[in-house]
């Protein structure tokens, strides 16, 4: 057995015992810049009915079930569910609605940086390849309290909807930090971009996560907008200049 297969099949065993790994994992940086080794790995995985997940907006790779074997391991039952990780309804809605408030924003601030580094080096002489910003640098943060304000009626109030934030947690797909909540390591990785984004765009829920969005950004604005400084009443004038 070659090194490089045996460098694979490592890889392939820690992203099946981890479900994820970062982009910037030791084996996961070789395998990609090493083409020889990226198809050693997706070879390994389809000899067990797998794929590699991955894609260049999202800070992880993962791994799925092949379409061919989805049947196999989970029957028509399955196949006919809304999930297969036992997700009840109402977090699946919250799922798509945390989905549409961190990564529709995340992936339109990625192409606007993209655009921007390619307009710059369009004007140097000696110009190098810059990558696409990272999800930790372009990801916005949901606060926990407006997301229970503008959709905790819709999705069973606040004990139904803590109770599926700790699945979605457990599952990968967010991070909870005090009152944030982040992108996790799946969120951009196990939902189709293409398919969900222009129903959520063109549908109804476009226009309230738009409404929504907009609260968000007013008020981080506020707060980082600093208090005026009072101007000095006729008094205090008086006894300032009384000082020098």
């Amino acid at each position: 057995m070659s090194e490089t297969l045996d460098e694979a099949g490592l890889l392939a065993a820690e992203l099946l015992a981890r479900r994820w790994l970062p982009r910037k994992h030791p084996r996961v940086r070789r395998a990609l810049i090493d083409a020889d080794l990226w198809q050693a790995l997706q070879d390994r995985l389809a000899q067990v009915g797998l794929r590699l997940v991955d894609n260049i907006h999202a800070d992880h790779i993962s791994v799925a079930l092949v379409r061919p074997a989805e049947y196999a391991v989970f029957g028509e039952a399955g196949m006919n569910a809304n999930n297969n990780i036992d997700l009840p309804r109402d977090a699946i809605s919250l799922l798509v609605v945390l989905w549409s408030l961190i990564v529709l924003p995340k992936r339109e601030r990625q192409s606007a940086r993209a655009a921007g580094d390619a307009g710059e080096q369009q004007e140097e002489m000696f110009h190098t390849d810059k990558p696409m910003p990272s999800a930790a640098e372009v990801s916005p943060v949901v606060s926990y309290r407006s997301l229970l304000a503008d959709f905790g009626t819709q999705l069973g109030k606040k004990m139904r909807m803590d109770g599926n934030l700790r699945r979605l947690e457990a599952h990968g797909f967010i991070v909870r930090r005090g009152d944030d909540i982040a992108e996790g390591p799946l969120l951009d990785l196990l939902l189709d971009y293409d398919a969900l984004a222009p129903r959520i765009l063109d549908g109804a829920l476009g226009e309230v996560l738009a409404r929504a969005t907009a609260r968000e950004e007013a008020a981080a604005a506020d707060q980082a907008t600093p208090a005026p400084t009072p101007a000095p009443t006729p008094a205090q004038s008086a006894d300032e200049e009384g000082e020098f």
